[in-house]
């Protein structure tokens, strides 16, 4: 009996279009390797572009329609939408950075990211819940193409990727989903309150994920932490890193204020 590999089991979910399916999947390649049922092997390259599904259409970020105003029912299905889509991308996100790059960086790497994927896809299903509440469903509305951009261009350094993903894109969510979860709470969405509690807490473990993982590349080039990663940001990163910043998230999840606050002075 021939043992399946680790590579070949996130490959395959990496290969998966439809949402539901590739929530198994990812739990499915999470639960395997925990319990030892893959071998610690890559032995074919990982998809340069995960599967998506037919829906929702994927526009660049400047065609994106505007969400709507105040507290409307298409207001906030426009919201909810956008956070299913970023916690299914970064399904995707964390797949690829234990496929692409386990075999450099080892079983613990693995076994954090793949961690990782299966609370984002824990995410996404309860978010389409919520959205199925409403009466609405992730595909409805068009997402933006722009998430997997910064997979795509760090794609050739595991230290690049960790800078943008997690400690650039993942600490934006810290910054702003305490406000959001206080726009929803005040609009008596308590369910929706209580999810994004729940994300934030996560995503603070992720970042601290993140910044381990980064920690150790640098230790390993002899590079220093703080330079390194505001270098790595500069070119690799099309977007600013700008305030207002949740200091005590990024605090919690290892990163100092020195180190993203003078870059984005």
């Amino acid at each position: 009996m021939t043992t399946r590999t680790l590579g070949e089991a996130i490959a395959a979910a990496l290969n998966t279009a439809d949402p539901r399916a590739k929530l198994m999947a990812t739990r499915a390649v999470a639960r395997d390797w925990r319990l030892g049922r893959l071998a610690f092997a890559f032995p074919q390259a990982m998809p340069e572009r995960p599967a998506r599904p037919e829906r929702p259409e994927l526009l660049p970020p400047n065609r994106m329609p505007k969400r709507g105003k105040g507290g409307s029912e298409r207001a906030r299905i426009a919201l909810w939408h956008a956070l299913a889509h970023i916690e299914f991308v970064a399904i995707d996100l964390a797949l690829d950075m234990a496929g692409r790059f386990g075999a450099q960086m080892g079983e613990r790497f693995v076994s954090d990211f793949l961690a990782v994927a299966a609370d984002e896809a824990l995410h996404f299903a309860i978010i389409e819940r919520h959205l199925a509440q409403m009466g609405a469903h992730y595909g409805d509305l068009p997402a933006h193409d722009g998430l997997w951009e910064a997979a795509h261009v760090t794609r050739h350094d595991v230290a690049a990727r960790l800078a943008i993903v997690p400690m650039v894109l993942e600490a934006r969510g810290l910054d702003v989903t305490p406000a959001t979860l206080e726009r929803v709470r005040h609009s008596g969405d308590e369910t929706g309150a209580r999810i994004l509690e729940r994300i934030l807490a996560d995503e603070i473990r992720h970042v601290r994920c993140g910044a381990i993982h980064f920690e150790e590349c640098c230790k390993r080039a002899g590079e220093s932490v703080e330079s390194h990663w505001q270098m790595l940001v500069k070119r690799y990163f099309r977007g600013a890193v700008k305030p207002p910043f949740n200091d005590s998230a990024r605090r919690s999840a290892g990163l100092s204020r020195e180190m993203y606050e003078s870059l984005a002075m």
